[in-house]
């Protein structure tokens, strides 16, 4: 099916931008004129959350599925093979997981629609950050700082001779997991 190729043309490849910006300000906006103020504390830790728990995401995603579990690590290592093409998960796979893997769950165990809302709320706007972020590694020049030590910490991950370094918008797990060193040779 060709919804589940990870390469694209340029417009489904900026489908995650899109859909995912739209997402969130939907997201947003049902919150702030819906939901409920007394809980708006509550709410907006949630999203807070979501957003610093995306970064635990990101890195298990990246160590454990795309280097260890068929189809995604074949994906992944064409990925690494041509880091400039416009390879990434499809939006209707991203999209179906994040549905069932975390709102859903939410909602059915949370205890309420505007608690599933926020905390994918906040994990969508990670996901997003994620997104333009490995974008901008691999596409833009580097014009600040910050950019340029991510593209030199994803750069060396993408040394076909080792591995490690899988956090892309943050070293923290990295750091937590001993993954910071490219330590083992594939």
């Amino acid at each position: 099916m060709k919804i589940f190729i990870p390469e694209h043309s340029k417009a489904a490849y900026l489908a995650d931008f899109v859909l995912y910006g739209i997402a969130i300000v939907a997201l947003a906006v049902f919150l702030l004129i819906a939901g409920p103020q007394d809980q708006a504390l509550e709410l907006f830790s949630l999203v807070v959350v979501g957003l610093l728990a995306w970064t635990g995401v990101e890195y298990v995603i990246h160590r454990v599925i795309l280097h260890g579990i068929q189809p995604f690590q074949r994906w992944h290592e064409e990925h690494h093979r041509r880091p400039s093409a416009l390879i990434r998960t499809p939006t209707i796979l991203s999209a179906s997981l994040i549905l069932t893997l975390i709102f859903l769950p939410m909602l059915l165990f949370g205890g309420n629609l505007w608690r599933a809302c926020s905390l994918t709320l906040g994990l969508l706007a990670g996901y997003l950050m994620y997104t333009i972020t490995h974008h901008a590694i691999h596409h833009w020049r580097a014009e600040n700082a910050w950019l340029k030590r991510r593209q030199h910490w994803h750069g060396s991950h993408h040394d076909l001779e080792e591995i490690g370094r899988y956090g892309v918008t943050s070293r923290f797990w990295d750091r937590v997991f001993g993954s910071t060193e490219n330590m083992h040779k594939k």
